[in-house]
């Protein structure tokens, strides 16, 4: 009896181990599926092949609903059989409003390609074409998307220019970044 004493304590002693490490990890995971992430990721890779600054742009699909639907009074239904027609419209005018791209100090036009969902992502196509980085000194992006509904809202920019990389956060109050060439 008093070698199975010891045994059994060390059993009782690891069972209540795990259960409180189980109680933990619940509630760690509760607390943190409960807390919103705010961000999103911009990759603008120039093609010289192409001679085109080429942007892919990734949003949440509901943050981007939210910010149709309170700038522009449309219930989008982004990733459903009852998207609406406009949709691609309002994500295009959107972003031409939230961000922007300036060459040497200029603002520069690009065009809105279109979108594919992955998951619960918008991934969004946009080109800035007939642009030589070979001839330019500076390369500035600002970026102000969601940060008009969601305070945290962080935009990560990710530049890849000539073997080339440069990324940055940027935020409400820290809303541009910009390369020297």
């Amino acid at each position: 009896m008093a070698q199975t004493l010891p045994f059994n304590s060390h059993i009782c002693h690891m069972k209540l181990k795990l259960f409180f490490l189980s109680l933990a990890a619940v509630l760690l995971f509760s607390f943190s599926t409960a807390h919103k992430f705010y961000v999103s990721v911009t990759n603008i890779e120039y093609s010289e092949n192409d001679n085109a600054l080429q942007i892919k742009s990734r949003v949440f699909i509901d943050d981007l609903e939210n910010v149709l639907e309170q700038r522009y009074g449309i219930i989008s239904n982004l990733a459903t059989d009852r998207e609406a027609t406009t949709a691609d419209d309002y994500i295009e005018k959107y972003f031409k409003q939230k961000l922007t791209i300036l060459l040497d100090g200029k603002v520069t036009n690009y065009d809105f390609l279109g979108k594919k969902y992955d998951d619960d992502v918008v991934i969004c196509y946009i080109e800035l074409p007939n642009v030589n980085l070979n001839q330019r000194k500076t390369l500035e992006i600002q970026n102000d998307v969601l940060t008009d509904i969601f305070e945290e809202q962080k935009n990560i920019i990710h530049v890849k220019w000539n073997g080339n990389k440069k990324s940055f956060v940027l935020i409400r109050d820290n809303n541009k970044g910009m390369l020297n060439l």
